[in-house]
């Protein structure tokens, strides 16, 4: 095992959870050094971006149908940030208030930061680097340059990369933040392809790409233009048809100026450092070995919502109303089927294993919705030999045991109500070190993003359906893979929790207008 691989497992195991102890965190919240989830480059031209509520948008239920492709145009650009990256609402309480965005991230705090990379469009006669500020939606031109690497790509194509500063998590959570970061990436990522979907756009992840290239593409490699580590996550290509994920990006390394303008706002006074976070960093910036395609999700829908509606809906809710929580058989069906298949068009790697509490027509029990059937076996071998394995009525979903797990599912997401008092609760199982093994220490942050988009999509789909969902990081793990699963070894992992019921609304909390 190489020396990535030993830093991954070593970094995955440290920052458990348990009913022993927790992860390492400063165990106190810091309001002194609180990041400022706002990232700004100052001294740039700024061009603010027209907003787009008024903007008609497809039925939400119709997105996955082939739908005609917007043009390439700073107003089409604006409707992609303002419903994927852009703030919702703002929410006010006790003199303090907060940003809500349509992207999900763990605890509010929005590690990821969105960059684009544009052909020449409007008056503009050059290619440009821009990042994406949400606050007062508007991109900041980093640098403008020639080159013809757009003219290998279908017309109006055009690249975004997200990127993560870990500090604005790790200030909260301390090193099992890291995790949170890799989620908050996937959040995005998923966020970004419905408002593509949007437009009539898909969106391609560039595989042949490496940490550093995407790093000097958006000018991460500027180490004196940032106070606190920005490190790139991902390069994605928006475009009206299918793009190869092996594209070769060195056309666009090679043209990019040396120096670009502006300088990053310093987020907070100091840095705590967290020496593992930079570790696991390193080890799993190495470059990913590419995976086989596969056919994304498309799923028929019954008619609902407008889609600006449903993506400018969504909230983290904080409680769950238990009386309100139950939720039909077809809701249920509607939130597994908007997961089924591949989001990111890789072969499924996470499974979900669902504590059903309030479902119409299904036993309280653990289930397991096996969202790629060659691990069905396997799962057979590795659980506990008591499960039943009994079919339901949708496919791939299974009873392994009828019980009420209302409170084992409360203990064992770090005794939060929101895990007991919904609809259903779950647990996202990742195969883990055979995937590490065959593909790299980057399959970790890949893991990651697969589940990150699972609960984006879970999400959208729970608001479609006038439901509430939230995302849980804090589980104990072992408790989940161990004693509720056995599992005997790191095979599979649990790696990212969910609910899903109705939402309480706390009337002392007031909502303002976005912009």
């Amino acid at each position: 095992m190489n020396k990535e691989l030993q830093t991954l497992f070593h970094y995955h195991e440290t920052t458990k959870h348990s009913q022993k102890r927790y992860a390492k965190s400063l165990g106190y919240m810091d309001w002194a050094t609180q990041p400022d989830p706002f990232r700004m480059y100052q001294g740039t031209k700024s061009i603010a971006l027209a907003l787009s509520f008024d903007n008609p948008t497809p039925p939400y239920s119709l997105l996955d149908e082939e739908l005609p492709s917007a043009p390439l145009m700073l107003e089409s650009l604006s409707q992609l940030l303002q419903f994927s990256m852009g703030i919702a609402a703002w929410k006010s309480s006790g003199g303090s208030s907060w940003a809500v965005r349509c992207n999900a991230s763990s605890g509010n705090l929005h590690p990821t930061e969105a960059y684009l990379v544009l052909p020449p469009i409007s008056e503009n006669t050059k290619s440009t680097v821009a990042h994406y500020a949400p606050k007062n939606h508007s991109l900041e031109i980093l640098t403008e340059f020639e080159s013809d690497f757009f003219d290998t790509l279908p017309k109006e194509s055009f690249v975004v990369a997200l990127s993560s500063i870990a500090w604005r998590e790790a200030w909260k959570y301390g090193e099992r933040a890291f995790r949170y970061v890799q989620l908050d990436a996937g959040h995005a990522w998923q966020a970004l392809a419905v408002s593509a979907k949007m437009l009539g756009w898909k969106i391609t992840r560039v595989e042949s790409v490496s940490d550093a290239q995407i790093a000097k593409i958006i000018g991460l490699d500027q180490k004196n233009r940032f106070f606190e580590e920005e490190k790139p996550d991902m390069l994605l290509i928006v475009s009206k048809e299918e793009i190869s994920p092996g594209l070769d990006v060195a056309p666009l390394t090679d043209a990019l100026v040396k120096k670009y303008e502006g300088t990053a706002n310093k987020l907070n006074p100091s840095v705590y450092e967290w020496t593992i976070i930079d570790e696991v960093e390193k080890a799993t910036s190495v470059m990913q070995i590419p995976q086989v395609q596969t056919d994304r999700c498309k799923v028929a829908r019954e008619p609902s919502r407008e889609s600006k509606e449903v993506v400018l809906g969504r909230r983290s809710v904080h409680v769950m109303d238990k009386e309100k929580s139950k939720i039909s058989k077809k809701q249920f069906h509607t939130l597994l089927k908007s997961v089924d298949c591949s989001l990111d068009g890789k072969a499924n790697a996470a499974h979900l294993a669902i504590f059903v509490h309030r479902v119409e027509e299904y036993a309280q029990g653990l289930y397991l919705h096996v969202r790629n059937q060659k691990d069905l076996e396997h799962f057979k071998k590795e659980f506990h030999d008591t499960f039943l394995w009994k079919k339901t009525d949708f496919e791939n979903l299974y009873l392994l045991e009828t019980a009420d797990f209302t409170k084992a599912s409360k203990i064992i997401s770090c005794n939060q109500d929101i895990a007991s008092d919904g609809a259903f609760s779950l647990g996202m199982i990742c195969r883990y070190s055979e995937e590490l093994l065959a593909f790299n220490a980057h399959r970790y942050k890949e893991l990651y993003w697969e589940c990150g988009m699972i609960g984006q999509q879970l999400y959208l789909e729970a608001t479609s359906l006038g439901l509430s969902g939230t995302g849980i990081g804090c589980f104990l793990d072992d408790l989940m893979n161990v004693n509720v699963l056995g599992l005997k070894n790191n095979l599979y992992q649990s790696l990212y929790h969910f609910t899903v019921g109705v939402g309480y609304v706390d009337s002392r909390i007031e909502t303002k207008p976005a912009y």
